[in-house]
């Protein structure tokens, strides 16, 4: 089996142990797929700004697609690349309709360097937390810079039910998924997925499924998994991902992407 030309990791989960830990098997790992020429991108729903609190693990990429797709984001110079925003209208109206279906949902918006909240939001970043809460619900979406995320968030319920609950409503215009977190739906453009980002990154660079390994949990990853043209779910991942991807591997806590990409670097 040839290796890959790009490894492409969620974070949360996938590669990063319990406490959002970045074991020393991992870093080894992924710096030794760097050194033999292997392209290595994290692949997450976290905004940028979160790699300013994990410099190690920026250290040992070679690029960040962040925001689920959203936001490609350059970790050398240390700003955002490109960025595939959602529009502020389909945002308010998308937000309308899923405060209507979730009674006690509150919402706030991603713009990449912060979330803007409405009153009531009480969702909390573990990482590279930095909300500004605005007086009004429609203040949300003119006050934003740009929207690379709606998020709706509610702590009583399970995201999972939270998504059941959205697929059932015509939502156009966007493109729903969770990534594991309590009570929170993370929505993006229609067009916009850790699949899109990820394939318009190999382009650039004349690669295509077949040079990609990608690995994931949750499912937010599920596009990505598909794509890829060998594509792992860890142990203990959402069943949608693990139907998605072509492969199985270790937990997050035992160290499961590096022990595949150990692999990777000894083939043949």
């Amino acid at each position: 089996m040839n290796p890959p030309r790009v490894i492409a990791t969620d974070l949360d989960g996938t590669l990063l142990a319990t406490g959002r830990v970045l074991t020393e098997r991992s870093r080894l790992a992924l710096q030794a797929a760097r050194t033999q020429g292997i392209a290595v991108l994290a692949v997450t729903a976290r905004p940028p700004r979160v790699f300013d609190e994990w410099p190690e693990l920026a250290a040992c990429l070679d690029a960040a697609i962040c925001a689920n797709g959203a936001v490609v984001y350059d970790l050398t110079r240390r700003e955002i690349g490109t960025a595939r925003t959602l529009d502020g209208e389909t945002a308010a109206a998308v937000a309308k309709t899923l405060r209507a279906a979730l009674p006690g949902a509150k919402v706030a918006v991603e713009t990449g360097f912060a979330v803007v909240a409405e009153p009531g939001y009480r969702k909390v970043d573990t990482v590279g937390d930095v909300r500004r809460f605005v007086d009004t619900f429609d203040e949300v979406f003119t006050a934003a810079d740009q929207i690379v995320k709606l998020l709706v968030h509610d702590p009583d319920r399970r995201a999972e039910a939270m998504l059941a609950a959205a697929r059932t409503i015509a939502l156009p215009g966007v493109h729903l998924s969770h990534s594991g977190g309590e009570g929170l739906l993370e929505i993006t453009a229609a067009d916009v997925s850790k699949s899109t980002a990820l394939a318009a990154w190999c382009a650039a660079y004349g690669l295509g499924p077949a040079d990609v390994a990608a690995f994931g949990d949750m499912p937010n990853d599920v596009p990505m998994l598909r794509w890829a043209g060998r594509s792992y779910a860890v142990a203990g991942a959402h069943p949608e991902a693990a139907a998605a991807a072509t492969d199985r591997c270790g937990s997050n806590d035992d160290d499961g992407v590096a022990r595949v990409i150990e692999t990777f670097l000894t083939a043949p």
